[in-house]
């Protein structure tokens, strides 16, 4: 039986992730910095503490396993104040970095290090087409994302297998960015936002997960890959598709500015862009059980 440990593991991927490992057989331990909780939500699962920004990661939850999937994370969608974004950034850089502190005292050593990154990486890119080869942005999140895959990649150094899935909008009803669109769009008053025409890279919760198992499972993913749908849309597109799927009108616009109001900073993820591919999964023959936008909406939003 394939072993994995999971950290971030109570999250919106996570949950579902531990899920689909247990139901294929794999043997999950996860990593918590609530573990009581974690097992609650997860059902009877091998659990054991960690504080991510403050201790290296207990090497007696990692020795022996195949392969670790990273997906722990401070919520990005927040207003980003400053003690916010040192969280946002510690918990993803200092928390990479105290996992390979705990790596590095593993015997024997997982194969492979599954880490979670972001098309953030890429910054805003307008109507071009970006593949895993296109260069970090240079905003807040774009920086983040660089340091985040960088500790990362420093599992290479140990000899492992080392995969940094960059994930698009995940879309899933019950979190999420999807979860946070619903009620305008419910009450007639949802349409596209500063203009519609940037671009969003989208991707269905199953194969987000399809994803993290084919990387676990499949030696030839290695390096970036971009966790997204074949057929990024833009911000319009995607709106006109989701008032269809709810059966509401989707043509009140956003303004740019009142997001920018509410939100701060943190509005340049939905003000900005980025029309990510995912050429390395599609290279490697990977098959989305969601490529259309309008079949996804309906599927995410029945669950």
């Amino acid at each position: 039986m394939p072993a994995v440990t999971v950290t971030g593991a109570s999250g919106l991927i996570g949950r579902r992730l531990v899920a689909e490992l247990q139901r294929t057989g794999w043997e999950v331990t996860i990593l918590s910095r609530e573990p009581v909780r974690a097992q609650n939500a997860l059902g009877d699962v091998d659990t054991y503490r960690w504080e991510p920004v403050e201790e290296p990661a207990p090497a007696a939850a990692l020795a022996g396993r195949d392969a670790v999937a990273h997906l722990a994370g401070e919520p990005v969608s927040q207003r980003w104040s400053a003690p916010a974004k040192r969280a946002i950034r510690d918990s993803r850089v200092t928390g990479t970095e105290n996992l390979l502190a705990g790596l590095r005292e593993a015997e024997p050593r997982p194969g492979a290090l599954v880490a979670s990154s972001a098309v953030g990486y890429y910054g805003a890119r307008g109507s071009e087409p970006i593949d895993e080869e296109a260069s970090p942005g240079r905003d807040f999140l774009a920086e983040v994302c660089v340091a985040w895959e960088a500790q990362a990649e420093r599992a290479g150094e140990l000899g492992m297998r080392v995969v940094r899935l960059r994930t698009g909008v995940v879309l899933d009803r019950t979190g999420g960015a999807l979860a946070k669109m619903l009620l305008p769009f419910q009450l007639g008053i949802g349409g596209p936002v500063a203009g519609g025409n940037q671009f969003l890279p989208w991707i269905h919760a199953d194969d987000m997960v399809g994803m993290y198992m084919a990387a676990l499972g499949d030696e030839r993913w290695e390096g970036a890959a971009n966790a997204s749908a074949p057929v990024p849309v833009s911000n319009r597109e995607f709106s006109h598709a989701l008032g269809r799927a709810l059966h509401r009108p989707a043509l009140m616009p956003v303004p740019g500015l009142a997001l920018r109001a509410l939100y701060g900073e943190m509005a340049q993820i939905v003000t900005g862009g980025v029309r990510a591919v995912p050429a390395k999964p599609l290279m490697l023959g990977y098959e989305h059980r969601h490529p259309d936008l309008d079949e996804a909406l309906r599927s995410a939003l029945a669950r």
